[in-house]
């Protein structure tokens, strides 16, 4: 079965003319029905870069468990506050590290993206860390606060 996270390249017949353009549609799951295409809901055309520059180079089971680590943290915010840029992915960075066998996964709060001044923070030292297994599967949290 293909990941939720792929993506299809779509022949687009244009409608002047008959000529194709490409364009990349997200797939989205449905149960028991597969995966469907989305369209953008965005008017403008996507702007492919040149030359790609990435902002680093992990392999799959490091991303499946920097998704995993941050779905535990975000599902520990408030739900009251959902909606608020301080309780979301946008505030929070994700370090990942690979040892004897496990992904260590660090999640790091930046409310400064969330227009708060450089420096500050909500909590002192505030930080959670998983164990993550190659797989996905949360094996253990940190023991620290919050």
């Amino acid at each position: 079965m293909m990941s939720p996270y792929c993506l299809v390249l779509l022949s687009v017949l244009s409608m002047e003319g008959g000529a194709s353009e490409s364009s990349l549609l997200p797939l989205v799951p449905i149960p028991d029905v597969g995966l469907v295409v989305v369209p953008s809901t965005s008017s403008e055309p996507v702007r492919w870069p040149e030359n790609l520059s990435p902002l680093d180079t992990l392999d799959g089971p490091a991303v499946l468990a920097a998704h995993s680590a941050l779905q535990q943290v975000l599902s520990r915010f408030p739900k009251e506050a959902a909606g608020h840029c301080e309780y979301s992915a946008r505030s929070l960075d994700v370090v990942v590290g690979y040892e004897r066998g496990l992904y260590f996964v660090r999640i790091d709060r930046r409310v400064d993206r969330c227009g708060w001044a450089p420096g500050v923070s909500l909590e002192f030292d505030w930080f959670e860390m998983y164990a993550v297994s190659p797989e996905g599967r949360v094996v253990a949290r940190y023991p620290s606060m919050p």
